[in-house]
């Protein structure tokens, strides 16, 4: 029964996120994200050398995400420790934000309000949005479906099937890291340089399978195409991959520049086929969803046959 029961903990996980989404308030990530904000505030001196800056970036990620996956060691391999699986792994997860964000998007272009929609889309994404063209609202929309269904999703389904509860916390957390500290600005270039680039190592194993997931539930040969030709062109190793994977599955054209943080940054053009539509918005969506099913196909299979 308990072995039935260590099967369905990532069923689980997605149900209660399917159920509730998000917790609305109190969520661990926000309490995370504080200390954070303090951390790097007491550990980015930022007229150090480059060197002292990068080791104690290093030092301040360590801080904050070690101790507890490190801790989660010991949680014992019981009932009472699956549940706490899956509590966690349902805090790590963001299926439902992710989807309720880009059909926000869709309903606010549909509603011919360009304003809203580019409201919405700046709760998806680090560009500025105020002078984007709808045409480049829906391509932000595509590329954070696409790109994030890793972020929020897969690596966090992968890093449980390696690791159990420490990896997922341990994604999760170097993650947040990532979002928070991994911008090339003035501050943060060389303080945030470890956060960066240990989230590319943690996510390189699972953007690729995302992105075969991508290829093979679409235009399969396309998106094989672009992910072979077009993902290295990229600065990000694992979102250049997931996107052009995904924009080949999608027949759209995806990339362009964009203002991050008030500088202009050129991206190199994604995908094949024709521009994106409104309608492109729930195409990603259904994708994304597909490749969730598939995801948790694969893994409770994996999960069976290793305790079996």
């Amino acid at each position: 029964m308990i072995e039935f029961f260590f099967l369905l903990l990532p069923c689980l996980a997605l149900l209660l996120d399917w159920f509730f989404g998000e917790p609305k308030r109190w969520h661990p990530l926000v309490g995370f994200g504080f200390l954070a904000d303090r951390a790097e505030a007491f550990f980015n001196i930022v007229n150090a050398s480059k060197d002292s800056q990068r080791l104690l970036g290093v030092l301040a990620w360590s801080l904050l995400v070690l101790p507890l996956p490190l801790l989660l060691l010991f949680l014992p391999d019981t009932l009472y420790g699956g549940l706490v699986e899956v509590f966690l792994l349902y805090l790590a997860v963001g299926r439902r934000s992710l989807v309720e964000h880009a059909l926000a998007v869709k309903i606010a272009l549909d509603c011919s309000s360009l304003q809203a929609g580019r409201e919405k889309v700046s709760w998806m994404v680090s560009r500025q949005t105020d002078s984007l063209s709808e045409g480049q609202v829906v391509k932000a929309t595509l590329e954070s479906v696409l790109e994030n269904g890793n972020d929020a999703l897969f690596g966090a389904l992968f890093c449980y099937l390696v690791a159990g509860a420490p990896g997922v916390v341990l994604f999760r957390l170097a993650n947040t890291l990532d979002a928070m500290w991994g911008y090339r600005t003035p501050r943060l270039l060389h303080f945030g340089w470890a956060a960066a680039r240990l989230d590319d190592v943690l996510n390189y194993p699972s953007a690729r399978l995302t992105a075969l997931s991508y290829a093979l539930l679409g235009r399969t040969r396309w998106a094989l195409h672009c992910w072979r030709t077009q993902a290295m062109l990229c600065d990000s190793p694992n979102g250049g991959v997931v996107m052009s994977a995904g924009a080949g599955s999608l027949g759209v054209i995806l990339g362009g520049g964009g203002y991050y943080h008030g500088q202009w940054q050129d991206k190199p053009i994604l995908g094949c086929g024709r521009e994106p539509q409104r309608d492109d918005i729930l195409a990603s969506v259904r994708l994304f969803n597909r490749t969730t099913l598939l995801w948790l196909f694969c893994m409770t299979l994996l999960i069976f046959l290793f305790q079996w």
